[in-house]
């Protein structure tokens, strides 16, 4: 039976850290990150989304700027709104919260912040240290993993990693990062042959495809090491809520395989949440210590 990745307790601890330290900052006189969070549209789930971020902002005492756009919104208008959260020195982080209406880029929008205020790491700036190596934002959620793990004191050097899906958010960073832990790196999308194949010879798998419990129990490798990054809503008759939330793996079959295995709830989503709130504060240290305009950068 897997021993369970408990991304609540290490969340929880990675909150408290920087709850204290940015009490310290407080008591001390000086200002507390800022993190502005900016929502176009109605969207349900960026709704909640965005309501956790600014409840756990609250939590750790950070200064939270919460920023409901209208759908109609322009691009240029929106556009306009992120000049101002760069030039805004209460601001530290900025998080403008995906998917965004299908008529604003979101590429021109992401690459509008100010790269030291882009806490998702989403900004060409960040991703392109990120593949070289250097000291840059880290995304929130392939973030969260590598933490977990190394709080798990999980061995990653030489293991054989798969990363099953290769977005731009998800998928493409968490390989890069595995890279970094100098494991060997496979990654698998909707034209992967045979990936039942790919997963019985991995040590390592991070699931990340969007699809609810694709990953059967008996393809996991016995001990290998499983973290679920799915978050879907299935049918579920037993309960009030007449939904559940499952991860990409079949969870309990997997689990009497694996030697460690993500929950879904309670695994990455927390882990995510920490890590932009870690981020934030990392910004703010940096802007703090540099006062670079960013019409230098």
């Amino acid at each position: 039976m897997a021993q369970l990745l408990d991304g609540l307790r290490v969340s929880a601890e990675i909150r408290e850290a920087v709850r204290v330290e940015t009490a310290a900052l407080s008591a001390s006189g000086k200002p507390v990150p800022g993190l502005a969070v900016v929502l176009v549209g109605e969207d349900p789930a960026s709704r909640v989304y965005v309501g956790r971020k600014k409840k756990a902002c609250q939590e750790v005492g950070f200064h939270s700027l919460e920023l409901k756009l209208s759908a109609e919104t322009t691009q240029s208008d929106l556009l306009a709104r992120v000049s101002e959260l760069n030039h805004d020195s209460h601001i530290h982080g900025i998080l403008v919260q995906m998917p965004l209406p299908a008529h604003i880029d979101e590429h021109k929008i992401i690459e509008a912040i100010d790269p030291r205020k882009d806490v998702d790491g989403f900004h060409p700036i960040n991703v392109g240290k990120l593949l070289q190596g250097v000291d840059g934002t880290i995304s929130c959620t392939p973030g969260g993993v590598i933490e977990l793990l190394h709080r798990y004191r999980i061995e990653l050097k030489g293991k054989k990693a798969l990363v099953i899906g290769r977005s731009n958010i998800v998928g493409k960073p968490m390989a890069v990062l595995l890279i970094r832990e100098n494991a060997t790196v496979t990654i698998a999308h909707s034209h992967t042959k045979n990936l039942e194949a790919e997963i019985k010879a991995s040590d390592i798998i991070v699931a990340a495809i969007g699809k609810p419990r694709m990953i059967r129990g008996e393809w996991i490798k016995q001990g290998a090491v499983v973290v679920d990054i799915g978050m879907n809503q299935i049918e579920d008759l037993t309960t009030e809520k007449k939904t559940r939330l499952v991860g990409d793996v079949d969870f309990e079959t997997a689990r009497e395989r694996a030697s460690f295995i993500t929950p879904v709830p309670g695994g990455i989503g927390p882990m995510t949440i920490a890590m932009l709130l870690s981020n934030t504060l990392k910004a703010y240290k940096t802007l703090t210590n540099s006062p670079t305009p960013l019409s230098a950068l």
